[in-house]
Formats: C-alpha cells, sequence, structure tokens
C-alpha cells in the first residue's frame, strides 16, 4: 500500500458516517478507545507517512480520538514540530492520551549516575505531553545489565528502580502528568516485580500500564494483568490476529476486558496491532471492531 491510499483507504464507513457513529457509541461505553502508534509503525518506518500524519489517519481512517505517540517514531520533537502536531490534532478534533518513551537510559541501571540521567532523560517527554495535553509518559523498567533473578538481585533492583522513578515522577507532578510503566519485557514482565515497585515507591503519579500481551509464555497473562490493573492508569490492548468475525485468535479478549472493568478501571484502551498476516490497517480495522463489542 503506497503513502495515498494509506491515507485515503475506505474505512468501514464514510469518514463523516463514522464520526457521528463513534461520537454517540463513545456516549455510552465505559471505556474510550486510543491507537498506539506503534499499530502503523511499518507505514511510518518506511516513509509511506509521517508522525504529524497520525492525528488525520486515526481519526479519519478508524474514528479514533485518543492518540498514544511512539518517541521512537518522531522526527524532530522540537518546538515548533510540537505546535504542527498540536495543529494537526486541533484539525482532526483528536487529542494526545500519552506518549511511549524508549531509548531514554535505564531506570533500574546499578550505577546510580546512569539511572538518575536516565530519569532526566524524560524530562523533555514530560513537557511535551504537557504540551499535547495528554495524561503520561509511559516508560520502561530496565536493568540495563543483566536481568535480576534471585529474591535479592531483584530487591537491589527495586531500591534502585525506587530512587530514578521518584524523580522522575517529582518533576512529572510539576506538570500534571502520570508515569506509567508498562509490561515490556525482561523483568518488567513479571507482574509481581511490577507490584513490587508500585507498593514500594508509593507515588500518586505512578502507574502501570498492563499489555495484554507482553508476558513469556510461562507466564497466565490473565492472572498477570489482575495483579496488574489495580495500579492502571492505562491499558494496551495488544492484539495479533482475528477472525472474519473480528474475534482475536491468541488471546480471550472478553477475558480480559472483564478483568479490566473488575478492577473498576474507566479510563483509555489503546489498540496496539502487532500481527503479520491482516495489514496494519486491516489489524486496527478488526481490532476495533472487537473491542467494540466488548465495551
Amino acid at each position: 500500500m503506497n503513502r495515498r491510499h494509506f491515507l485515503t483507504a475506505p474505512a468501514l464507513a464514510p469518514a463523516a458516517a463514522l464520526l457521528s457513529q463513534s461520537q454517540a457509541a463513545a456516549q455510552s461505553r465505559k471505556f474510550k478507545i486510543s491507537l498506539a502508534q506503534w499499530s502503523i509503525h511499518k507505514a511510518i518506518q518506511s516513509r509511506m507517512v509521517s508522525n504529524l500524519d497520525f492525528p488525520r489517519i486515526a481519526r479519519e481512517q478508524f474514528g479514533i480520538e485518543g492518540l498514544e505517540f511512539v518517541n521512537a517514531l518522531w522526527e524532530a520533537p522540537t518546538e515548533g514540530y510540537v505546535s504542527r502536531l498540536k495543529r494537526n490534532m486541533r484539525e482532526t478534533g483528536t487529542q494526545c492520551v500519552l506518549i511511549m518513551c524508549d531509548n531514554e537510559g535505564f531506570m533500574g541501571a546499578v550505577d546510580k549516575a546512569e539511572r538518575l540521567r536516565a530519569a532526566d532523560n524524560h524530562r523533555k517527554w514530560i513537557d511535551i505531553t504537557a504540551e499535547l495535553g495528554g495524561h503520561a509518559i509511559r516508560t520502561n523498567m530496565y536493568p540495563g545489565q543483566k536481568q535480576p533473578a534471585t529474591p535479592a538481585e531483584i530487591d537491589t533492583f527495586l531500591g534502585h528502580c525506587a530512587e530514578s522513578f521518584a524523580r522522575l515522577c517529582e518533576y512529572a507532578k510539576t506538570r500534571n502528568i502520570n508515569v506509567i510503566i508498562e509490561n515490556h519485557g525482561g523483568v518488567s514482565s513479571n507482574p509481581d516485580v511490577v507490584v513490587a515497585l508500585m507498593k514500594k515507591a508509593g507515588l500518586a503519579n505512578l502507574g502501570t500500564l498492563p499489555d495484554f500481551g507482553n508476558f513469556p509464555k510461562e507466564v497466565d497473562k490473565y492472572d498477570a494483568v489482575q495483579k496488574l490493573m489495580p495500579f492502571a492508569k492505562g491499558v494496551s490492548m495488544k492484539c495479533f490476529d482475528f477472525t472474519p468475525a473480528a474475534d482475536e485468535t491468541t488471546i480471550d479478549m472478553a477475558r480480559m476486558m472483564k478483568i479490566v472493568a473488575a478492577a473498576g478501571y474507566t479510563g483509555w484502551v489503546g489498540i496496539e496491532y502487532e500481527g503479520r498476516r491482516l495489514t496494519e490497517f486491516e489489524g486496527i480495522q478488526a481490532a476495533k471492531r472487537c473491542l467494540e463489542k466488548l465495551l
């Protein structure tokens, strides 16, 4: 699919009808649907579209208002660039939900200077998120060296993370921004470790972003999400493939959404499509249909 076709591909209904239907339906739902930008990372990385196109793609192609940006997919986060992005959001009636931040350092590094530098590296994304009207940045809980495994190693790691996240959350609080941790591989995909950090840090603007798919095979993903939900300030509907009736084939989405609802969560649920069989466009459409049936 070329750039023109991606930006003009027909949705399930004409744009105007899609917007009115989405707005009417949203008023009766417990959750709001957002779109994780990683769902179109192939199109962005191949330069079919850019980060600046994301608001229009989300709104016009999928009828989605909430935007979950990924910092690695931005061209240049300068003041002028952010202003252009704000204008595009304003023109399409979309809003920033959060920015997913990667490659800004290791928050759980053994070296104190390194982990505090990682905390400070995230400040620019807190500022940008606040400027765009978002409520959170998504961060990673990585050690930087070998993954902690023994109880003693995990306890030390948690102490390091508590220090760096306290520093980051202190700054984020001045901008009214939340700092949320996703289960995103390694020790961060151990829900017990993430929950232990939430309790150890005890920070009002620190929370979790439960991702339905980012768990190793040996972990019960439903039990893991249930553990993370009491601290959730966002939810990521990771998905991979769908039946013609828009039922996810690898994750029991009805079961997952019951867990989300049971926790009393009423915020944004972000679609994050990572499948291979369907195109990015088709996968997002199927995911939205799936989610709408459950909301």
